[in-house]
């Protein structure tokens, strides 16, 4: 008899490649697996429709797009209720970060050997589903408690999320996260069960760096987000490119909300307007392919956000897969990654006064530059990737469903 998993998450598949590797590797190791996720977003919606056609897993979302019937509209309303009695100070519950009860009921009717509960509301559900009885394994993929700007953090239920956090790690069939560094850390704050680590990499895809894909000049700069956005580190980067005369170019990828391009292209002197543009987004497929056709990526993490110091988000491990050097700010997590091979890139921190020198003397040099990029790519062979990362998670999931092997 197939033994059963539900993956639970607060939203779209092609917005969250950690749920999609996974649902797919235990759909392909013979599991029958649902995930249940939240339509919010129309783009997305069309994106996960093509991910479905060969996925070995269903999809049962919350449909919380407008036009989606009576039950979307009022679990879109309870969500817009719930996020302004947070901001006026009055309750910071749960539901002021999404669709929590809504996605709780979402998962029991799709019960299952093991649960697999991804995000804040997905950890809080996780938690219901823990005193119902069930076996339940967590992904803290990010710290949610520690996380974001400080304004950003105002209205959120951090006393809440501290309180999920601890109950995952004490009581959890497992719990997984993506750095030594993060692990470390939440066993430290909460005890209990230390999370095995499985980072964010990616199926290798074919070696990027052939003579065909090699340029002479200029070298170009790549950075990719779902936003344009503060709190991103594009601003000091601009600044101390602008300032580097470097023979380069830079590619930012991710929608622009906002305005926010327009704002970057004030940071930069005017005779570099030229060699900076902005890309729309892309369809996941093609991501790795429009990442290989560059040679740095920007992994501009802020270090003083807690869980961006400590996690090891999928970007850095991307730019690796791809053979780009990289331009890591100093976090803990991105320390962590080139300190398994310091050729794989630099660690800049972009508000000292020689980043600008330290990006000219990086893109001058195009036969260190290629040794670097090589450097990356077998980084990604040797280390960082998914199919390394899969038999961690097929093994801990066996593990917590008693079927290990002996």
């Amino acid at each position: 008899m197939r033994r059963s998993v539900t993956i639970v998450t607060n939203g779209h598949l092609c917005r969250n490649p950690r749920v999609l590797k996974e649902a797919t590797a235990l759909g392909k190791a013979g599991y029958e697996v649902v995930v249940v996720g939240v339509r919010n977003h129309p783009a997305s919606d069309r994106l996960d429709a093509d991910l479905l056609q060969s996925a070995p897993f269903r999809l049962e979302s919350l449909n919380l797009l407008p036009g989606g019937g009576p039950s979307s509209f009022l679990a879109r309303l309870e969500v817009k209720f719930q996020r302004s009695l947070a901001a006026r100070g009055i309750w910071k519950s749960i539901g002021a970060l999404g669709p929590a009860r809504a996605l709780l009921r979402a998962a029991q009717r799709w019960p299952a050997d093991l649960t697999i509960c991804h995000n804040e509301i997905a950890h809080w559900a996780g938690v219901r589903l823990l005193d119902r009885g069930c076996r339940v394994a967590a992904d803290v993929e990010d710290w949610h408690s520690e996380d974001l700007l400080p304004e950003d953090r105002k209205h959120r239920p951090i006393d809440l999320l501290r309180s999920v956090e601890r109950t995952l790690l004490h009581r959890c069939s497992h719990v997984t996260t993506t750095s030594d560094s993060l692990a470390r850390a939440l066993h430290a704050r909460y005890g209990g069960r230390r999370p095995e680590v499985i980072t964010n990499s990616f199926p290798l895809q074919p070696d990027p760096l052939t003579p065909e894909t090699s340029r002479i000049s200029p070298a170009r700069f790549f950075w990719f987000s779902q936003t344009l956005g503060p709190g991103r580190g594009l601003e000091s980067f601009l600044r101390a490119w602008g300032r580097s005369e470097s023979n380069s170019e830079v590619v930012l990828l991710g929608e622009d909300r906002g305005h926010y391009a327009d704002r970057l292209r004030r940071l930069v002197p005017p005779g570099c307007l030229s060699k900076l543009s902005f890309r729309p987004l892309v369809p996941p497929g093609y991501l790795p392919g429009l990442i290989a056709d560059h040679d740095i990526g920007l992994a501009l993490e802020d270090a003083s956000i807690v869980n961006r110091d400590l996690t090891i988000t999928n970007k850095i491990l991307q730019y690796l897969n791809a053979g780009l050097a990289v331009v890591a700010t100093p976090t803990a997590g991105q320390r962590e990654v080139l300190a398994e091979d310091a050729d794989a890139g630099i660690i800049l921190d972009l508000d000292q006064a020689d980043a600008s020198a330290s990006l000219r003397e990086l893109t001058a040099d195009r036969v260190r530059l290629q040794a670097r990029r090589n450097a990356a790519r077998r980084l990604a062979e040797t280390r960082y990737h998914w199919e390394r990362e899969e038999a961690t998670l097929l093994a801990l999931v066996a593990r917590s469903l008693g079927t290990t092997k002996t």
